[in-house]
């Protein structure tokens, strides 16, 4: 049987969407992970379907919610960030030899998660006439992934702590303006979402908390070096909270925010 990270790095380099979900979603954290293996990175990574087309942040037109399109597009734009965590949680499993085994456990059960929510995202896209891929998406949280391959420390400190708590912040309006057009089914989606990313980005936290005393470093210096030297963006608020706080970051972190 592959191990985890074999297991990881093959559901990361299927490029068909709706294959990567069931694949994400068959996935096990039980088995050998294979942490003291040594595997190249193979071509191909990640495995992306021809569309959405990928352009810059800046080219996303925003379309109105008062149009069926325009719901459509932010929930087809939620499930395009939802595929790219698939990819994040499994790349996070197979790239970093030489964690413990339970490193690599989380990430398999956050991948397995990330993978039901693009599936209630894309079905709850069908039913509203659309499909993945029809409307254009950006490459920001894989690139971020790219500038932190190198470094498990840089990755749990930019992708869960800094890209995806930004998900915990944005969730609740979200969930708002979905209400106040009357998708209450995408609104309850939302809410499956903040509830489990909660769980992610404490994954994060923990691990980042694990690496910085492994090395002595002091963790809130640190991730403002990281967030310096690998270009991640400011964060700004509102922040939320609650959220923050049940996802592991410290009273001393959550004043720092926006610092």
């Amino acid at each position: 049987m592959p191990t985890l990270r074999h297991q990881a790095l093959a559901v990361l380099l299927e490029p068909d969407a709706d294959r990567k979900c069931l694949q994400g979603r068959a996935l096990h954290p039980a088995g050998p992970t294979g942490a003291a293996e040594t595997i190249d990175a193979p071509p191909g990574i990640p495995g992306r379907p021809a569309l959405p087309a990928l352009v810059a942040p800046t080219e996303i037109r925003q379309r109105s919610l008062a149009t069926a399109e325009g719901r459509a597009a932010l929930i087809h734009a939620l499930a395009h960030i939802e595929l790219n965590a698939i990819d994040l949680a499994v790349d996070a499993a197979w790239r970093f030899p030489g964690m413990p085994d339970d490193y690599y456990r989380d990430w398999i059960r956050v991948a397995q998660e990330e993978a039901l929510h693009f599936s209630l995202l894309r079905d709850h896209l069908l039913g509203m006439g659309f499909a993945y891929g029809d409307f254009p998406a950006h490459n920001a949280l894989w690139e971020m992934a790219e500038r932190t391959r190198h470094d498990v420390l840089a990755r749990v400190a930019l992708v869960p702590r800094t890209m995806e708590a930004r998900g915990l912040d944005a969730s609740p309006a979200v969930r708002d303006k979905l209400v106040s057009v009357g998708d209450k089914a995408g609104a309850a989606i939302v809410d499956i979402i903040l509830r489990d990313e909660i769980g992610h980005v404490a994954v994060g936290n923990r691990w980042y908390a694990w690496l910085c005393a492994l090395r002595g470093l002091e963790p809130i210096a640190t991730y403002r070096e990281l967030t310096r030297s690998h270009r991640a963006p400011r964060l700004r608020g509102p922040f939320n909270l609650a959220a923050r706080a049940a996802a592991g970051f410290s009273p001393e972190e959550l004043q720092a925010l926006g610092e």
